[in-house]
């Protein structure tokens, strides 16, 4: 079993065409030059502090409090699933407004923004992303009983060796409508990589559940979806089925993207909108300093962005998406996730004690507040 019951440049011009990956990456080159390696798998040494569950009468309200760099939130019936960084711990919160540890994911390497990250559930199994000093992975565990007394099982392995580094190294994962597995790789501070299409680094892969290769995807053999990318850390699909995805940028623009298979979204040749042939342009863009964009979600035609650099929560049509409005700016800090939950209200994760935040009383958080008041 994997889990224990613990508390504890821009450069030369596109590749036309993807094709098969031959191999993958799990040292890279950082960035600013230097050398970056894979953060190495320390355990934690000292004792991480227990969150907490809240409760409030109307939003906006803390569902939990004092989580330790949280990154990822999915909804498993009427529970959530939690993840947190740096201490690989799972929780759950249950509809009664409790808060119980699930058990703690082995063998992650925490480190710069590694790190246990995306979680996805679906058909009794959780998809967990996660840095291991062999690089980032993505595993299923088998997931019993009922919401609210939730427990994690044996672990499979889905696809490991995803290039790694101490920055830039995605890990949202999602199950597509299709029933696929979708899993951004970020460049792994190797930005040339992204338009190697013999490299995972800078990808979406699209992967069945098992870790097959879809027979349908772009490129027979493959399993990368789209290519050109720095480090996509939101997946959501619109009604009409498009999928949107967020992209931090480097200095100049942060992106929001409709992801078209087969797509090469331009990085590090291009960042932001171009109209250079060859690359597809973002639908939205804005300077870095107003977004850092992390998890997305879409509720009514309305996609919802959490920022953590411009520390907002951005709604964005998706029939319009130039339309955007900001919420909540500056008032808890870094955002990470944003998730339509189950109780039918919008919930926010915090960010400010992932070592680049100043935290606030009760960081990190999870916020509820009411979907009327961020969505249109």
């Amino acid at each position: 079993m994997n889990i224990t019951a613990r508390r504890p440049h821009r450069s030369a011009r596109a590749v036309p065409a993807v094709v098969a990956v031959v191999a993958v990456m799990t040292l890279v080159t950082g960035c600013g030059g230097g050398s970056v390696a894979a953060p190495s798998a320390a355990p934690v040494t000292t004792p991480a502090p227990s969150p907490s569950a809240t409760t409030a009468p109307s939003p906006p309200f803390d569902v939990v409090t004092g989580l330790d760099a949280p990154w990822s939130l999915a909804p498993v019936g009427s529970s959530v699933l939690i993840s947190e960084r740096d201490t690989a711990r799972v929780f759950e919160w249950t509809a009664t407004g409790g808060l119980r540890e699930l058990g703690v994911i082995d063998d992650v390497a925490h480190g710069g923004e590694g790190g246990l990250l995306g979680l996805a559930a679906a058909e009794g199994e959780l998809y967990v992303y996660a840095t291991t000093a062999a690089g980032n992975r993505v595993q299923a565990f088998a997931l019993s009983g009922e919401p609210g007394a939730l427990a994690l099982g044996t672990a499979r392995t889905i696809i490991d060796g995803l290039p790694a580094s101490g920055t830039h190294n995605a890990g949202r994962i999602a199950l597509g409508p299709d029933g696929m597995l979708y899993v951004p790789v970020g460049d792994a501070g190797d930005p040339d990589a992204a338009q190697d299409a013999t490299a995972l680094n800078g990808k979406i892969l699209r992967l069945t559940p098992d870790g097959g290769i879809p027979p349908d995807n772009p490129t027979p053999g493959s399993p990368v979806y789209s290519l050109g990318h720095r480090n996509v850390q939101g997946l959501a699909w619109a009604e009409d089925g498009r999928l949107f995805a967020s992209e931090f940028g480097q200095n100049t623009w942060d992106e929001l993207n409709v992801i078209e298979p087969g797509a090469n979204y331009g990085w590090p040749v291009v960042e932001g909108a171009a109209s250079e042939p060859g690359f597809v342009d973002p639908v939205a863009q804005w300077p870095t300093a107003q977004a850092s964009p992390s998890g997305i979600a879409i509720i009514d035609g309305t996609v919802l962005m959490a920022n953590l650099r411009g520390e907002s929560l951005r709604a964005v049509p998706t029939d319009d998406p130039a339309a955007s409005v900001d919420h909540l700016t500056g008032a808890y800090g870094r955002l990470r996730d944003v998730l339509l939950a189950p109780d039918g209200r919008v919930w926010i994760v915090t960010n400010n004690t992932d070592g680049r935040g100043d935290a606030r009383p009760g960081d990190d958080r999870i916020v509820s507040v009411d979907a009327g008041d961020v969505v249109p």
